[in-house]
């Protein structure tokens, strides 16, 4: 079929795959400056949390749109299968099974923060741990795999991603806050327990 090998399908995964890394290298970062507890007069604690949150939903739509049209296009021969299971692509078989982790890990923390009342609090965090082994399988799979991110600008953009969330992991290891024994950063938007909801 004509359109299961349209360049535009390419066109398309290359695209989504630089927009979901930059976004992803945003909800790192944003991550890290609601772990560090920054926030001020202007832009608060929940904001940044709410912040998170938002941009994480669009990274998420974003990588679904890219997985989609990798496999759709049948010009690379990428299954359904590979994107969960590493080293079964008959394309690319290393940088897709990077992918494949980088998905898997984003999928555990991202299902664990939207049950996150009903997860408890070290599991939480545990879990969460994950994103940072995420990016960089994302990092790796956006490197070897990639059409546009080993020259020119593509390059660059995913060096500078990198480099990005290296500085702030820096930070967030040098500038971490004592934390509260068993408290995380709920969302003030989250909706209220029958218990909280009683006047």
């Amino acid at each position: 079929m004509i359109a299961l090998t349209s360049p535009y399908l390419w066109y398309t995964t290359r695209a989504t795959g630089l927009v979901t890394l930059v976004l992803f290298t945003i909800v790192v970062t944003l991550g890290i400056l609601v772990a560090n507890r920054v926030g001020g007069a202007r832009v608060g604690r929940f904001e940044f949390s709410e912040l998170h949150r938002s941009v994480s939903i669009v990274a998420m739509i974003f990588l679904a749109i890219h997985v989609t049209t990798t496999v759709v296009d049948s010009y690379v021969g990428t299954g359904w299968l590979s994107l969960i299971v590493p080293l079964t692509s008959r394309y690319e078989r290393w940088g897709v099974a990077a992918g494949a982790v980088a998905l898997d890990l984003t999928l555990a923390v991202w299902l664990s923060s939207l049950f996150k009342a009903r997860v408890k609090n070290q599991s939480w965090r545990f879990i969460h741990w994950f994103s940072w082994l995420a990016f960089v399988a994302a990092v790796t799979h956006a490197f070897v795999t990639g059409t546009d991110t080993r020259s020119g600008v593509g390059l660059v953009l995913v060096a500078l991603c990198a480099a990005v969330v290296l500085v702030a992991a820096i930070w967030r290891y040098m500038a971490r806050p004592p934390r509260a024994a068993g408290r995380t950063a709920l969302s003030p938007l989250s909706a209220l327990s029958p218990r909280d909801g009683k006047s």
